[in-house]
């Protein structure tokens, strides 16, 4: 990519960033172009559909994600690992408003620009899960598909403002669900 292409599509991110933190995954590619002061054509130039621009943004989110699975297994026990990761997850899907739909979306769709990521992102939590059924701390009912769902889910949760309030609650309830020994998360055990 040519300097100056690189420099344009950068500006773009930088601009569509706080417009999709603001308005969610719906933001307007007009309104983006609109920001970053460039004909929508522009914008389309470098992502031609919402998932391209989505995939861009959340490109580097995912792969911290990802690289945090890994950082948590390393220094963790098994059950903190997996319940820090899937706190950590439904912490940063709070702020792109909606983009578990979109990500519940691509997991399934091979020809989505967001699947590959979801992909690994969902293999990092599944591994988590396996190391702490391995290690008898996690339910051994559930897979990463299920734990995928589950972060959905919680993310959807702190979507709605009629809930908003009881997320942190929700999530410790369900975090608390995937441990085979409620008293691991109680620090009982």
């Amino acid at each position: 990519m040519r300097a100056d292409a690189k420099r344009n599509r950068d500006h773009l991110l930088a601009v569509a960033r706080p417009a999709v933190a603001e308005q969610g995954i719906d933001v307007s590619m007009r309104d983006v172009a609109r920001r970053a002061d460039v004909g929508l054509a522009t914008l389309l130039r470098h992502f031609p559909t919402r998932e391209a621009l989505m995939e861009a943004l959340l490109h580097e989110s995912f792969e911290e994600l990802t690289a945090r699975a890994d950082g948590l297994a390393a220094s963790r026990a098994p059950a903190d690992a997996l319940v820090a990761w899937v706190g950590e997850c439904v912490a940063w899907t709070t702020e792109y408003r909606g983009v578990t739909v979109l990500m519940a979306a691509a997991i399934d769709d091979p020809d989505s620009a967001l699947h590959a990521s979801c992909v690994t992102l969902r293999a990092a939590g599944a591994g988590l899960l396996v190391r702490a059924q391995e290690a008898g701390d996690a339910r051994r009912d559930i897979d990463g598909e299920d734990l995928f769902a589950l972060i959905a889910m919680l993310a959807w949760a702190g979507d709605q403002p009629a809930l908003a309030s009881r997320a942190g609650h929700l999530l410790d309830v369900v975090t608390r669900s995937l441990l085979a020994d409620r008293d691991i998360l109680r620090g009982t055990a």
